[in-house]
């Protein structure tokens, strides 16, 4: 059993991935001009897995970002 699991669904269907404790998992979601970006990784010292949550830009400032959530299991 994997890690992490994602799933997405637009236009063209639905698509999944997994991700293990060394991989994480990440997404980007957007619009032109704002977007979401979630990071899923494993901390090993804690032994638990953490998700941050950023208000980022979108496809015409895909760089913006700010950290607006962070929160573990």
């Amino acid at each position: 059993m994997s890690q992490f699991y994602g799933s997405i669904e637009g236009s063209r269907g639905k698509a999944t991935r997994e991700g293990s404790k060394a991989s994480g998992m990440e997404g980007h979601i957007r619009g032109w001009n704002i977007g979401a970006r979630v990071i899923c990784s494993y901390d090993e010292h804690s032994g638990k897995d953490t998700v941050k949550v950023y208000k980022a830009g979108g496809s015409g400032k895909p760089s913006s970002q700010e950290l607006i959530a962070e929160f573990t299991e």
